[in-house]
């Protein structure tokens, strides 16, 4: 039973990857197709190369982004097998709330939808033997780390704001600098930059959101007795095995090359008409935003980053550019993920455990 629970676990977690692959990728291209700097199938293709480059990379830079998500939750008090099925159970939910979202064409955060997910299994682990109190709810909300949740939330915050005005102050000095040059001109500048923009992107979806997911791989080796050797740690913090990053950055790819034109459409066409500067500054801005969060150990969402850039692009030409009920519609998807798929996560986490 402890190889089968060990099993379901690992397999559910890569069908997680498998599924942010597919689903929050193609945010990182959407800019591009949508710009007709780069077919989908094309676009698709890059980025399966640079999500797995930027997940190996960034491994070799910062493992930070993962030591933050590995200790958002803290459940070492409980049985190593709750702890299983307790990951099993918020894996299982997170494929179900992405694959709800990308078959509407929202482009939720699997990243949030990670963070509520594990969240809501861990609350679920706590057994109300008194009844519920103030005291019975504080002493489940101990199994949340508050200080990695305080930098989860900070990040969130932060780089949201952050793109929205880099965004917003790039596009404004692009047409500032280029204001004399001809459209023929700026046109062939920035279909190479967009291309080379967007790359970026992909790379840096690779690096934030390959090491989240990997963290929580690294924690159930931690905790089941069959692998607990095999992990190592430094000052506290995982050691990242070479074929665990290879196995995580092939399993995204993959996913990445299953496509999402929905989310593409959603985030590239629907929210923002770009032109290729434009594109340029959205995907410029979310990806020196991405590299200094990753690098300093912030998990931040790539949609997130990404389409309020987009917004702040919009925005420096007049507020009405931006489409803002597909904005809000977007907003509102991000803010339901937390409560949403927290609680699909315990519901699946107290079934999960009758059943094993």
């Amino acid at each position: 039973m402890d190889i089968v629970l060990l099993l379901i676990v690992v397999v559910l977690l890569l069908g997680v990857i498998f599924v942010n692959g597919w689903t929050d990728a193609p945010n990182a291209i959407a800019t591009a197709v949508s710009t007709r700097v780069m077919t989908p199938s094309t676009a698709v293709k890059m980025a399966v190369v640079l999500n797995f480059l930027g997940t190996l990379i960034m491994c070799i830079i910062s493992t930070s982004v993962a030591e933050t998500v590995s200790k958002m939750v803290k459940i070492s008090d409980y049985a190593a097998n709750d702890q299983l099925v307790m990951l099993a159970a918020s894996s299982f939910a997170i494929v179900i709330w992405a694959t709800a979202a990308w078959y509407f064409g929202i482009p939720t955060s699997e990243s949030h939808a990670l963070i509520a997910g594990v969240t809501g299994g861990a609350l679920a682990l706590y057994k109300f033997d008194k009844g519920v109190s103030f005291d019975e709810i504080g002493s489940a909300l101990k199994t949340i780390n508050g200080t990695a949740w305080s930098k989860i939330l900070i990040g969130l915050v932060v780089s949201s704001v952050l793109c929205f005005i880099v965004g917003y102050f790039l596009t404004k000095l692009i047409e500032l600098v280029f204001r004399r040059v001809k459209r023929t001109t700026t046109n062939k500048i920035f279909n190479a930059g967009e291309a080379i923009a967007a790359g970026g992107m992909a790379f840096m979806h690779g690096a934030q959101d390959g090491q989240k997911f990997m963290a929580i791989i690294l924690l159930v080796l931690s905790i089941s007795p069959l692998t607990k050797s095999w992990i190592t740690t430094v000052n506290g913090a995982y050691v990242i095995p070479l074929p665990l990053i290879v196995i995580c950055s092939l399993t995204m790819s993959i996913g990445t090359s299953v496509g999402g034109y929905k989310i593409i459409k959603a985030v590239g066409m629907d929210m923002v008409k770009l032109e290729k500067y434009q594109g340029f500054a959205a995907d410029m801005s979310s990806s020196v935003i991405l590299f200094i969060c990753s690098y300093i150990g912030l998990p931040v969402s790539t949609t997130n980053t990404k389409t309020t850039a987009i917004m702040g692009v919009g925005a420096s030409k007049r507020m009405s550019n931006v489409n803002w009920g597909v904005a809000k519609e977007m907003i509102t998807a991000w803010v339901l993920t937390f409560p949403g798929c927290g609680l699909i996560a315990y519901l699946m986490t107290k079934l999960f455990l009758l059943i094993f």
